[in-house]
């Protein structure tokens, strides 16, 4: 049971709660942060069967086997650190710049604006041939 109590200390008064008989466990379990060792008779490559984790996992790493999500994966590198993928992105960059400067145009649109394909469905429906 928990109560209310107040306590005065140095002319103040601090109230707080008690609780009365043992603190209440989190589960009905004595230990519940316990990942037991048992399990279900799985069969492993050698053709026993194993109901103990531990020796499960130690005849896989014997026989060279991986246990899927516990492999210890290679830290990912990105591409933008390598110097040689910098300076080729730069040197796109720096052509694309020039072109641009040079009064080329990206392939979809006409100097003027126009889009390629209006331009193209609009001649396909007049037949001049």
């Amino acid at each position: 049971m928990r109560r209310w109590v107040e306590i005065e200390r140095d002319g103040r008064t601090i109230g707080t709660f008690i609780t009365d008989g043992p603190v209440a466990q989190r589960s009905g379990l004595p230990c519940p942060y316990l990942i037991s060792d048992t399990m279900d008779p799985t069969e492993q490559v050698d053709g026993k069967f194993y109901t103990s984790k531990s020796q499960f996992r130690a005849v896989g790493k014997a026989l060279g086997l991986i246990e899927v999500g516990n492999e210890k994966l290679k830290p990912k590198t990105r591409s933008s650190t390598d110097p040689a993928v910098r300076r080729a992105r730069r040197a796109q960059i720096k052509t694309a710049i020039e072109k641009f400067r040079a009064g080329h145009y990206e392939r979809y649109f006409f100097p003027d604006g126009t889009r390629r394909r209006s331009s193209a469905a609009a001649n396909a429906g007049s037949d001049d041939t």
